[in-house]
């Protein structure tokens, strides 16, 4: 299984602790979703416990992402995604990766969420609120959000605000960094979201024909 990831800048270590990966279960689906494609995506979101760059401008990858709603407001139907269930945390597949970052010590998870949705379309950067996705953590916010053109993106906005950023990284407690990235995305791989202060790791595969668990 391998990874998809941008240059390596920042929290690289996190890669070598991927393992191997069993499929993504099938949620049924909403019956008040529309008759789309659905998704399963589940995240992991962790923070560094030490630096891994030098000091930068945290506030040069700023950037913005729309709002989609249950009803697919602020678009048309066929333009903005639809949230259609929450994954228990029973069927996530992450769980083994997130065990290893945490007795790794190097890295904390923050936040651990799954769901299934259809896609907006591609250009519209329309999504959900982290709290809308199940993780209301304080310091943490931001959009997630599934595109689909002619290739399938996952996307995000995401800002955490640090009480204690590493040392090193010349950042004052409660500096806020972000994480605004898409990358084009294919079933059952492993996403890797860059940064020096926390990062992301994401799994998207489809809910509706799901390989069997383990293969």
């Amino acid at each position: 299984m391998k990874f998809r990831t941008a240059p390596l800048r920042t929290l690289g270590l996190a890669l070598a602790l991927a393992c191997g990966l069993p499929a993504v279960s099938q949620e049924p689906p909403n019956p008040a979703a529309i008759a789309a494609p659905t998704y399963n995506i589940e995240l992991v979101i962790f923070r560094a416990t030490s630096a891994q760059g030098g000091a930068e401008n945290w506030a040069a990858e700023a950037g913005s992402a729309n709002i989609a709603d249950d009803e697919g407001s602020g678009g048309s139907s066929s333009q903005v995604g639809h949230f259609v269930a929450a994954i228990p945390s029973s069927a996530y597949q992450l769980t083994e990766l997130e065990t290893k970052l945490r007795s790794s010590g190097a890295y904390v998870p923050v936040a651990h969420i799954a769901w299934s949705q259809t896609a907006s379309g591609w250009g519209t950067r329309a999504g959900f609120p982290l709290q809308r996705l199940g993780a209301d953590i304080p310091g943490l916010s931001g959009t997630v959000f599934l595109e689909r053109g002619q290739y399938l993106h996952l996307g995000m906005t995401l800002t955490y605000a640090d009480p204690a950023p590493p040392a090193g990284l010349g950042a004052a407690s409660g500096t806020t960094f972000t994480i605004n990235q898409s990358r084009r995305i294919k079933f059952y791989d492993r996403n890797y979201y860059d940064h020096p202060a926390f990062g992301v790791i994401a799994l998207v595969s489809p809910a509706q024909g799901a390989r069997p668990p383990g293969r």
